[in-house]
């Protein structure tokens, strides 16, 4: 872009405040954002009051050049969102008979319709209307006093398909200007370690430019360029995207992609291997985490869960004499779930893990103490973790399953299965 744009995004919703909905629209929103260049400088969430609302919205004009609010556009009559921003740029709200007809057509299946629902239709004079696929309330944009305003709903499942299909284009008209990201996945080291390595190359960068970000279990390194065409742009990422993959090695998993098992079905597809789980601590996520991709059918055979240690010897046949020696929680136990799972369902690979995702421990073991494991044609790996005693137990399980699918994705790439982190 020409100019540089700066953001704030406006989160309205006491439930927010509160707690009972985690505020999912601004993360996903920026991260849109950041990938055609735009700056979030600020996110703010204020509740169900016209008054702090107001407030917000004037110091969101003092500081952004545009506002994006999400939430608030509903028929109840807390939901002020659009009556707020209309007022504090000097709009009108007027009916938009479109969207009050397809609204009607949308909702008169019930069986008891309210007319606070057609207020839904009251729109900002002069606005671009965003319609809404995804449920009832329209969102829509304007430009008033130099800013450029969007109002989004607040349902993550209407919000961000939404900002998706309208949000982005209506932005990226904003400049002529191409603007293009590529990220490449990493796993085994952290954000301040790709930091550490890139740091001197991002200080002088200015376009393009890279940037670490952390995610849950694993972090990206993002390129961003501008330029006057997408192609132009390409070439200019081009080179600095393969200058990073190839001085973090094997460190990348993929280019593009949400999570490290989707490069590992395109490596057991590639290869025509397949392969099964039997999960202790993680409880079957292993298996929900790789079937949720489209295509799992094609490489996932199926797996177990095996919770107690009598379901460990009767379902996967490991010694009980074993388990009672040396505790579900071990070396031996990991490698005879991987080899048993293997052998049960007749796959290329099996995968097993066992630890204490916590609260509690086992009197032996601290919490954040897994094993992981895979068996393979020719060896069967086991490798134990220490994630922490402090994490939570989602970020436990979640870890030990990044830790198998990196496993399996070194494996199958021909790589140091056995490294340490």
């Amino acid at each position: 872009m020409n100019k540089v744009y700066n953001t704030e995004i406006i989160s309205v919703g006491t439930e927010l405040l509160l707690g009972h909905v985690t505020n999912t629209d601004s993360r996903d929103i920026s991260e849109m954002l950041s990938k055609i260049g735009i700056n979030v400088k600020y996110h703010t969430v204020v509740g169900d009051n016209p008054e702090r609302l107001l407030d917000c919205v004037n110091i969101a004009k003092s500081r952004a050049d545009i506002i994006i609010t999400t939430g608030g556009l509903g028929p109840t009559c807390d939901d002020l969102t659009k009556l707020i921003l209309a007022k504090a740029f000097g709009l009108e709200l007027e009916k938009n008979q479109a969207e009050y007809d397809l609204i009607y057509d949308y909702i008169r299946g019930g069986k008891l319709v309210s007319p606070n629902n057609y207020s839904q239709a009251m729109l900002p004079q002069g606005c671009t209307v965003f319609h809404n696929y995804w449920g009832t309330a329209p969102g829509c944009a304007f430009e008033a006093e130099n800013k450029i305003v969007l109002m989004m709903p607040g349902p993550p499942q209407e919000c961000v398909p939404m900002f998706r299909q309208y949000g982005l284009p209506y932005l990226r008209k904003l400049s002529d200007e191409q603007i293009v990201s590529h990220s490449l996945r990493i796993f085994g080291i952290g954000e301040s370690s790709v930091d550490f390595m890139f740091r001197d190359e991002m200080n002088s960068m200015t376009n393009p430019t890279m940037a670490p970000y952390a995610k849950e279990c694993d972090c990206l390194l993002q390129v961003t360029a501008k330029a006057e065409s997408v192609e132009e742009a390409e070439k200019m990422i081009r080179p600095v995207i393969n200058d990073a993959a190839k001085k973090l090695g094997e460190f990348v998993y993929g280019e593009d992609i949400e999570c490290i098992e989707e490069r590992v079905i395109e490596l057991l597809k590639e290869k025509n291997m397949t392969f099964s789980t039997a999960e202790s601590c993680t409880g079957g996520e292993l298996a929900k985490r790789f079937t949720d991709i489209p295509g799992a059918s094609a490489v996932f055979k199926g797996g177990v869960v095996t919770y107690t240690n009598e379901i460990k010897a009767r379902v996967l046949g490991i010694d009980a004499e074993l388990i009672e020696e040396k505790g579900a929680v071990s070396y031996e136990v990991a490698k005879e779930m991987a080899e048993k799972v293997r052998e049960l369902c007749s796959t290329d690979i099996g995968v097993g893990v066992t630890g204490l995702a916590g609260p509690d421990g086992d009197g032996v073991h601290e919490v954040g103490t897994v094993f992981v494991s895979m068996a393979t044609p020719e060896k069967t790996y086991v490798k134990e973790l220490h994630i922490g005693d402090w994490r939570t137990r989602s970020f436990i399980r979640r870890m030990a399953g990044n830790h198998i699918y990196d496993m399996m994705r070194r494996y199958l790439s021909g790589y140091n299965v056995e490294w340490s982190r």
